[in-house]
């Protein structure tokens, strides 16, 4: 009978191990008791191990969102308005990543049109074809991120928003202090600029996914468990976040060329070109 007993206790304790068992840094992680170890679905019967005491990786984030996406899994606040209406997908595709979830430094999207990307995984060369040499993957050394947050009727003092934005950081995306070099509020245009440095390209800070799950909180769903939204509070007044922009920075310039311009571009140079003929043939 004893035994009985313990054997039931020990199977409601699992049970209640196992539900308790979540990925507070990843909400569409599945978790396995007793172990709690955790993995991200990124295509067909491929499970990514990860670690949810920290950030997941942006390279496993974009190939997890891209997977959902294919099967109809939403990943936006809202469904469609209409059945023909489109979101700005340019900036996502399915990037090729490493075992730590690093990008490698040529992407193709299982096409044949490549491109070079920085370790934020955007693009900063031109398109080509398979034969697109990409010899080493350029770090991006600062992210610039422009908040706009909600109309607020108490003046914002700069000291105090720096500092609680500085603590909202290191508490909601676990970056130390130091990689905050600035905070900035643009009171004209109602705006916040955090300025993440990554100077010494240190890889065990990933200032890239920071600014991503920064773009998720603000402009879609967050990606935390708990999915609570990006705020702050400066001097007892909360500070909510409708917008965000977000620009990177590179160790190195980037490559763009003026090969393939757009057909816009082109247009107006022609334009331009056919008046100034126009005007030396009226003079």
């Amino acid at each position: 009978m004893y035994s009985v007993c313990a054997f039931l206790v020990l199977t409601l304790l699992s049970a209640a191990s196992a539900q308790g068992c979540t990925c507070p840094t990843m909400k569409w992680a599945n978790c396995d008791s007793p172990s709690c170890a955790c993995t991200l679905l990124i295509a067909d019967n491929t499970l990514q191990n990860i670690n949810c005491s920290k950030l997941i990786p942006k390279c496993f984030l974009m190939k997890a969102e891209m997977y959902r996406a294919s099967k109809g899994h939403s990943t936006r606040r809202l469904g469609k308005p209409t059945e023909h209406a489109f979101v700005d997908n340019d900036g996502i595709y399915d990037p090729e990543c490493d075992s730590n979830g690093v990008f490698k430094a040529r992407q193709c999207n299982h096409t044949e049109t490549c491109w070079c990307v920085n370790s934020a995984g955007v693009r900063r060369t031109d398109k080509g074809d398979l034969n697109l040499k990409c010899d080493k993957l350029v770090q991006t050394t600062w992210v610039q991120a422009q908040l706009t947050i909600n109309p607020v009727q108490t003046p914002v003092d700069p000291v105090a928003l720096k500092a609680a934005m500085t603590q909202t950081i290191q508490n909601r995306y676990f970056l130390d202090p130091s990689y905050v070099d600035n905070v900035q509020y643009s009171k004209d245009d109602n705006i916040i600029i955090v300025d993440l440095k990554n100077t010494k390209g240190d890889p065990n800070v990933d200032i890239a996914t920071v600014a991503y799950y920064m773009e998720k909180d603000v402009k879609v769903l967050p990606l935390f468990m708990s999915n609570s939204s990006l705020t702050t509070t400066v001097n007892g007044t909360p500070l909510g976040f409708r917008n965000i922009l977000v620009y990177y920075v590179d160790a190195e310039p980037p490559t763009f060329t003026m090969k393939k311009l757009t057909a816009g571009i082109i247009a107006v140079i022609v334009v331009v070109v056919l008046a100034i003929i126009a005007g030396l043939v009226v003079l």
